[in-house]
């Protein structure tokens, strides 16, 4: 690792209860589309890392899973991954919805910091839709009530606030390495990152259950003819219902996700893309332990898949 004189680094987590737009926060901080978004809650599902760089020092940043009450082996997994961050990082970023102020499921998540002794920061999201005299209310009853040593409100969505949450957080680093070079954003795979750009698509286009019974893998990507990069990616599904749903008449909803999907991949990559989806199922997968290693859900809680 490079070490720099007087060069600040270091990791912080960004936590929160699902949907409280903890990814945009990220994707908008290292000014790259690295994690998944929807306006559906869990979207997120595996530790990302994203890497923002500053000319004296460099912010680690890891998205999480949104942290609730989980009932399935699956989410108590994705929770599991949540908690997990809170040993390894040194900043505590905290992300509620200022629309919406400290709501049952942000105590439980404050419940779960009581005996973390990590500098916490108070991120008030969304403020581009909350009232003025809303956010004051809620800015001082987070002063009031909470231990952070900085409250900091922002839009994620449209990047308001976030230089200076940015260079609020690398103040409160130590000295350190350079731990990744300045042209890298993310440790995540080019296939996770694949799979990711898929799997939004879906969680963006489908209803009910479906979204949240899906997984993604990229199985193989090659060079096929005149430089067309070739990606084969398999959804898998719970049931044979939620099959016939993403393959759709003749392939319709197939071609419905596949399109953004692809055009999403080769802008984010610089190339043309033949992208090939296919549908299988694996029953019940997001409660059977073999499946969820199967698909890389069951990992080291240094790591993402």
């Amino acid at each position: 690792m490079k070490k720099e004189e007087n060069f600040k680094s270091g990791y912080a987590a960004i936590i929160g209860k699902p949907n409280v737009g903890k990814s945009t926060l990220l994707n908008n901080l290292v000014m790259r589309k690295i994690a998944a978004t929807s306006h559906k809650p869990q979207t997120t599902r595996n530790k990302i890392t994203g890497v923002v760089h500053f000319p004296g020092g460099q912010i680690i940043l890891l998205d999480t899973p949104g942290i609730h009450k989980a009932s399935s082996q699956f989410n108590q997994l994705m929770v599991k991954a949540s908690l997990s961050t809170y040993k390894d990082v040194d900043i505590i970023l905290f992300v509620v919805d200022a629309k919406q102020g400290f709501a049952e499921n942000d105590m439980f998540v404050l419940d779960t910091l009581k005996d973390i002794d990590s500098l916490k920061i108070l991120i008030i999201n969304k403020i581009d839709i909350a009232s003025k005299p809303d956010l004051l209310s809620l800015i001082a009853e987070a002063d009031e009530k909470f231990d952070f040593r900085e409250i900091i409100p922002v839009s994620a969505l449209r990047s308001d606030g976030l230089e200076d949450l940015g260079q609020t957080v690398l103040n409160y680093l130590p000295e350190g390495p350079q731990y990744f070079p300045v042209d890298m954003i993310t440790d995540c795979s080019e296939e996770f990152l694949l799979e990711e750009i898929v799997r939004e698509k879906i969680m963006q286009r489908t209803h009910m259950e479906v979204p949240y019974s899906i997984a993604v893998v990229v199985e193989q990507t090659y060079e096929g003819n005149n430089g067309v990069w070739v990606i084969d990616a398999v959804i898998i599904a719970e049931t044979a219902s939620q099959k016939k749903i993403l393959i759709g008449s003749n392939g319709s909803m197939l071609k419905k996700l596949g399109k953004p999907a692809r055009e999403e991949i080769e802008k984010r990559f610089g190339c043309k893309v033949y992208l090939n989806l296919f549908v299988k199922v694996k029953n019940n997968w997001r409660d059977d332990k073999r499946s969820l290693r199967d698909l890389g859900y069951m990992y080291d809680s240094s790591k993402n898949r």
